[in-house]
């Protein structure tokens, strides 16, 4: 556990930083934005003070996730992680929308753009982008907030890149559409990650099996251990995207409690080493219970 609260506080550290960047970038953005008359660089801005919004987010849900278990909420709050990312998902996905009307206005109506300032406000947005990214991209595998909180990054730098790319073919080609044609791509890139954080965090709040955990396999494991006949009632599913909980009703040979230790031991490394499931819960039997199924039928009354 102390691994964790260490982890977490080293993400809040990195999630603060991160903010103060992107509180940075967009401000200059916007005034190069207005002074450059590209589209495709307020739409950087804008999808910048998104993201530091989603960072404030992403920050003080990762500080309410620290608290620890209590009478009230027993596993502590780490789901208020997950709960960020859908607060993260809705805020890019209103990014998307406003970028995609500012574009298409654009496009109905071109407007001259200063493509030297374009150039080097791009290019400004690319190294604090491109930092932020890298300072999360470690806790990125780790957890889904932190993930969201990359992702934001990771796009915030990808768009930069794009209009950086317009600015310099507008340099040399009269392509007045390129701007806000660049702009659409970014908002399908956008719309596209917020898709995906809004699945895995709707995944993570229903307790669906964690992605990678095959309950089929896990059985097969458990029941390959000496001593273990068999094993039903299983049930797999995580806080945020980790740590990973499992509960299962086990059959095994009539004997006390104390002679059960070493096969606990063994089924909990076994899980952790090849699952990575920290958090398991085993309730052994002498004899299979209910349908001695691999799911348990919960049927409401």
């Amino acid at each position: 556990m102390s691994d964790n609260h260490s982890h977490a506080e080293a993400l809040g550290k990195r999630l603060l930083l991160s903010m103060l960047i992107n509180l940075l970038i967009p401000a200059l953005q916007i005034i190069g934005g207005i002074l450059a008359g590209s589209v495709a660089l307020l739409s950087d801005a804008v999808h910048n003070l998104g993201d530091f919004t989603a960072l404030l987010v992403a920050y003080l849900a990762n500080k309410v996730s620290r608290r620890g278990p209590s009478a009230r909420h027993t596993f502590g709050l780490r789901r208020v992680e997950i709960l960020a990312t859908v607060i993260n998902s809705a805020l890019l996905g209103g990014a998307a929308v406003y970028i995609a009307v500012e574009a298409l206005h654009r496009l109905a109506h071109p407007t001259d753009v200063s493509v030297n300032l374009v150039i080097w406000f791009a290019l400004i947005g690319i190294v604090g982008n491109g930092l932020s990214a890298i300072l999360l991209h470690k806790d990125s595998g780790q957890s889904l907030n932190a993930r969201g909180a990359f992702l934001h990054m990771l796009g915030d730098l990808l768009t930069s890149v794009a209009v950086l790319t317009g600015a310099l073919i507008m340099r040399f080609f009269e392509f007045p559409w390129i701007d806000p044609v660049l702009s659409l791509v970014i908002v399908a890139y956008i719309s596209y990650n917020s898709v995906l954080l809004l699945k895995a965090a709707i995944h993570v709040l229903m307790d669906g099996t964690p992605k990678g955990v095959d309950l089929e396999t896990v059985r097969a494991e458990i029941e390959a251990i000496s001593g273990v006949n068999s094993v039903h009632y299983m049930h797999a599913w995580s806080l945020e995207e980790k740590p990973l909980a499992l509960t299962c009703h086990m059959v095994v040979g009539d004997q006390l409690i104390s002679t059960s230790k070493t096969l606990i031991e063994m089924i909990y490394t076994n899980l952790l080493e090849r699952f990575e499931i920290n958090h398991p819960v085993l309730q052994f039997e002498t004899k299979v219970c209910g349908q001695g199924q691999l799911l348990c039928q919960m049927i409401s009354e």
